[in-house]
């Protein structure tokens, strides 16, 4: 098994070309950088944002080659339907990105508070927030792969009901599992969501039931 991560334009050795805040412009990009790889089953792995864009990614893998993931796991995200009636972050001043940053608990104070990094963080960050907050699902898209919901239960940015809403894009089955902790659970429970992919991706390969 190959583990591909996926490093967006604007960030660490891609920081000199330009953001992309667009979900549709960076899932091409995606489906263009996994042609290599398209030989062999593809599973896709996203937590936040990389969530609505692993599910734009599993679009264009069966539209384009016509063998959809074997599994989307989507993370620490409401489904694609659900949309908030809230202000979006990308138009707040800087200070306005900055708190809304705090108030998630997923980055370092220390890098936020640091005058020297925040220009190269900001526009990366404003472009995720532009890019995710005026993304828009095609309701009669639907994923013909099976879809694993993760989900932090106390996560200010996906209630249960909306991580349960993820059913509604696929044709296969949705399995949600719920850990302890917010936005970030991740940082607790990295292992634990290891092994269930990993789990999940055996029986696959086997092809007997997931979940």
């Amino acid at each position: 098994m190959d583990v591909l991560a996926i490093q967006y334009p604007g960030r660490q050795d891609r920081r000199h070309e330009p953001v992309l805040d667009s979900i549709a412009d960076l899932a091409d990009g995606v489906f263009e950088a996994l042609t290599p790889w398209l030989d062999r089953p593809v599973a896709l792995f996203g937590h936040s944002m990389g969530a609505v864009l692993g599910y734009e990614v599993g679009l264009r893998l069966q539209r384009h080659t016509g063998r959809p993931p074997v599994r989307l796991f989507a993370s620490g995200r409401r489904a694609p339907s659900r949309v908030r009636d809230e202000r979006y972050v990308h138009t707040r001043d800087d200070a306005g990105v900055l708190r809304e940053l705090a108030r998630l608990s997923g980055s370092d104070p220390r890098v936020l508070g640091d005058p020297e990094l925040l220009p190269m963080i900001l526009p990366a960050v404003r472009g995720d927030y532009k890019a995710v907050e005026t993304y828009r699902a095609d309701p009669d898209q639907l994923l013909d792969a099976p879809i694993t919901v993760l989900t932090g239960d106390a996560d200010p940015m996906t209630t249960l009901d909306e991580a349960r809403d993820w059913a509604r894009h696929t044709t296969g089955e949705c399995d949600v599992r719920v850990y302890p902790g917010g936005h970030f659970y991740l940082n607790d429970h990295a292992a634990d969501v290891i092994r269930l992919i990993g789990a999940e991706l055996a029986q696959a390969q086997q092809g007997g039931p997931t979940g």
